[in-house]
C-alpha cells in the first residue's frame, strides 16, 4: 500500500511539473523573444560597440537615456525566473538515473537568476531613480554604461551560469523522439557557446572584455531559449498527454503511478 500512495503521489507531482513545465517553456520563448526586440532596438551608449556620441567615464550624464534604454530589463528578468521554474519542472521529470543532472541543472539555473535579477534590480530600482534625482555620487562603477563596471561583471557571470545550466539540461533530458533530440541539440550547442565564449574572450582580451561577451551572450541565451522553448513546450504537454490517458511516460516513477 505504501509504494502504491508513494507512485500515486509521484504520478501527481510529475502531471503538475509537465503541465507547469509546459507552459513555462512557451513563456520564456516569449519573453526571450521580447527582451531580444527591445534589446537589439538600444542603441550602444558606450564600449567597443559604440560608434556615435559615446558615454564616456564617469558615465553618469545619461539621465536622458531614462527609462528607453532600461526597457529590455524587464523582459529579461521574466527569462530568469522563467527559466529557473522550467529546469525545476524538469528535475521532477527527467528518468530516474539522471535525476541528478535535473538538479544540478535547476541550482545553475537559480544561481544564474538570481545573479541576473539582482543585476537587473540594482539598475530598474537604484540606479535609474538616482540619475533621475542628480544623485550621481558612487554610480560610476555600478552604472551598466561602463564596460569594466559591476553590472557587466555579473552579467557575465550570470549568462556563463545559464550555459552551464544549459548543458546540464540537455545532459538530462531523454532523447527518445526527434522533438527530444533537437531540444537536447539546441541546449547542448547555447551551452556549450555561453561557456566557450568566455573561456575563449576572458583571456584574449583580458581588461578589454568590456561588452563582448555580454552582448554575444544575450544574443546566444537568448535565442536558444527562444527556439528551444516551444520544442521543449511540446515535448512536455505530450508526455503531460500520455500521462493524462494512463499511458508510460519518460520517469519510470510516473509509469508506475499508470499501474493500479
Amino acid at each position: 500500500m505504501g509504494d502504491m500512495i508513494d507512485a500515486t503521489e509521484s504520478g501527481a507531482s510529475a502531471g503538475t511539473a509537465l503541465r507547469l513545465g509546459s507552459w513555462a517553456a512557451f513563456l520564456v520563448a516569449l519573453s526571450a523573444a521580447v527582451a531580444l526586440a527591445v534589446g537589439v532596438t538600444t542603441p550602444p551608449r558606450s564600449g567597443a560597440f559604440c560608434t556615435a556620441d559615446c558615454v564616456t567615464y564617469p558615465y553618469t550624464d545619461v539621465a536622458a537615456f531614462v527609462p528607453g534604454d532600461y526597457l529590455w530589463m524587464y523582459p529579461a528578468l521574466l527569462v530568469t525566473g522563467l527559466l529557473a521554474v522550467l529546469t525545476a519542472c524538469l528535475a521532477v521529470v527527467v528518468p530516474n538515473g539522471r535525476r541528478a543532472l535535473g538538479l544540478g541543472a535547476t541550482a545553475l539555473a537559480v544561481v544564474a537568476a538570481a545573479s541576473l535579477a539582482i543585476d537587473y534590480a540594482v539598475q530598474l530600482a537604484a540606479v535609474q531613480p538616482s540619475l533621475l534625482h542628480g544623485e550621481t555620487a558612487g554610480l560610476s562603477l555600478l552604472s551598466m554604461y561602463n564596460p569594466h563596471g559591476v553590472f557587466i561583471a555579473i552579467e557575465d557571470l550570470g549568462y556563463f551560469t545559464m550555459g552551464l545550466a544549459f548543458l546540464a539540461a540537455a545532459a538530462a533530458l531523454p532523447r527518445r523522439s526527434g522533438l527530444e533530440r533537437a531540444v537536447v541539440a539546441l541546449l547542448a550547442l547555447g551551452g556549450a557557446l555561453l561557456v566557450g565564449l568566455l573561456l575563449v574572450l576572458a583571456p584574449l582580451l583580458g581588461a578589454d572584455l568590456g561588452y563582448q561577451y555580454e552582448v554575444l551572450a544575450m544574443a546566444v541565451g537568448w535565442g536558444t531559449l527562444i527556439v528551444a522553448g516551444p520544442l521543449l513546450g511540446v515535448a512536455l504537454r505530450r508526455e503531460g498527454s500520455r500521462l493524462a490517458e494512463g499511458g508510460p511516460v519518460g520517469d519510470p516513477r510516473v509509469a508506475a503511478a499508470t499501474v493500479r
